[in-house]
């Protein structure tokens, strides 16, 4: 069963009664089968049109909907040949960042990204894809290894932030953060970056300084998390909903301030309902922006990438 949100309690309701129905055609041999039919029809109008015109605050739930495909589970999918790569060279290894060769669709690649685990114990060994100083410099040794052999790069971000503890910052977080998003900035290789759950702060912005930045439709990114503005602001995190709100960070306000390049719609529903679908969707969305940047030579999506992150600035003035 689904975890259900808050704002999907009516749905909930209908589809406990078509599993009741269900039940009795299979005990008792009573043939409920139109009626299933019908509320079925109801269940499906009733997710398109709620998740239509969903809130800031409930898009916050979606996209932290424990149930919504992770990291591995597009690398799983939608990755062949998949290689992992440990360790920064200089502390050890982090297993919030999933890292190594792959090919997708038959092209060699690099895959980076947040694994936040599904259940307590992935959670607890994926740190809940808060990634450490040495899972940054990871990324930044696979970066700079996908450029020495041309391969392009496809990262997945899905993280609440960067690791907060005082041993992460004692190892440098903020400085293994900022050359992480250096790396991305000069490394001279197709970079295409997808938001496919929760896009929190630097820890996000760290592997999605990219040449393509998408979202799926109910994701969010943004510079902090609702419920750290409440608190700054208003000094509770009751004023969660409004903080996110005023944040403006979901995928349609971002495109519209062409922070992101473009929105991969999710099946009616979220992510969630409909995993392998999404995955897909994300799959032909990260195709075609690759095959959008296979004819430009290194200098150029050098100067294209740089140019596209000063113009954010420019347009947000």
């Amino acid at each position: 069963m689904v975890q259900t949100l808050e704002f999907e309690k009516p749905i909930l309701e209908l589809e406990s009664k078509i599993e009741e129905l269900r039940h009795m055609t299979s005990s008792g041999g009573v043939d409920v089968a139109d009626e299933v039919s019908k509320l079925q029809g109801k269940v499906d109008r009733l997710l398109k049109t709620t998740y239509a015109k969903l809130t800031p605050a409930q898009k916050v739930q979606v996209a932290r909907h424990p149930e919504r495909p992770h990291t591995l589970d597009y690398v799983e999918r939608l990755f062949t040949e998949f290689t992992p790569l440990a360790g920064d060279r200089r502390f050890g290894e982090d297993a919030a960042m999933i890292s190594g060769l792959a090919r997708f669709r038959g092209r060699a690649c690099v895959v980076l990204g947040q694994e936040r685990g599904h259940d307590t114990e992935t959670r607890l060994r994926h740190n809940f894809g808060m990634v450490k100083p040495e899972g940054y410099r990871k990324a930044e040794r696979l970066m700079l290894m996908a450029e020495r052999f041309h391969l392009p790069v496809v990262t997945l971000v899905d993280t609440a932030g960067a690791f907060p503890g005082i041993q992460a910052e004692e190892r440098g977080q903020s400085e293994a953060i900022a050359k992480c998003i250096e790396t991305c900035l000069k490394v001279k290789v197709p970079i295409v970056a997808v938001v496919i759950g929760e896009g929190g702060s630097g820890g996000a912005i760290a592997i999605a300084a990219a040449d393509r930045v998408l979202m799926l439709e109910h994701a969010i990114y943004s510079v902090i998390s609702p419920e750290g503005c409440a608190s700054i602001l208003w000094r509770s995190a009751a004023q969660s909903g409004e903080a996110a709100a005023a944040l403006r960070l979901t995928a349609q306000d971002l495109k519209e301030f062409k922070v992101i390049d473009g929105i991969v719609g999710e099946p009616y529903g979220g992510a969630h309902r409909r995993r392998e679908e999404t995955i897909d969707l994300v799959g032909d969305a990260i195709e075609s922006a690759l095959h959008e940047l296979r004819g430009l030579d290194g200098a150029a999506l050098l100067a294209r990438r740089r140019q596209k992150f000063l113009d954010i600035g420019q347009s947000l003035q």
